[in-house]
């Protein structure tokens, strides 16, 4: 058959999209999608770094990268997953977590706040 089967889309991740959420701040675009689309996750967090070095006057002394990674990798993917899926035991099995485990997580980073309107 020439059809899909749509997914049904129940839960409260539903609304969860990064690229929505960036487009609507006027962060990103198609054109911007693709070309970022082309870049390996490595090129990217290297030319991210080299624009805030070059924001901060060259160097990023004082600033703990090496040790704040976990931290910034697990956001990116908490992020990611609560977009990808309809639910938190959805989130759950992606993660490999345990839904105890996913409650701790999610109290500690927050990854809803991140797509929340904010009214400024």
């Amino acid at each position: 058959m020439a059809w899909k089967k749509k997914r049904k889309l129940h839960g409260k991740n539903k609304n969860y999209s990064i690229s929505k959420f960036l487009r609507n701040q006027f962060k990103s675009n198609d054109e911007f999608e693709v070309m970022l689309n082309n870049l390996s996750l490595e090129e990217i967090i290297a030319l991210k770094l080299e624009l805030a070095s070059k924001s901060a006057g060259g160097y990023l002394y004082g600033i703990p990268l090496w040790r704040s990674l976990k931290q910034i990798v697990e956001d990116a993917v908490l992020k990611y997953a609560l977009s990808a899926t309809r639910t938190r035991t959805e989130m759950a099995r992606l993660l490999g977590l345990r839904k105890i485990e996913l409650r701790k997580i999610d109290w500690e980073y927050n990854p809803t706040s991140y797509f929340e309107e904010q009214d400024s």
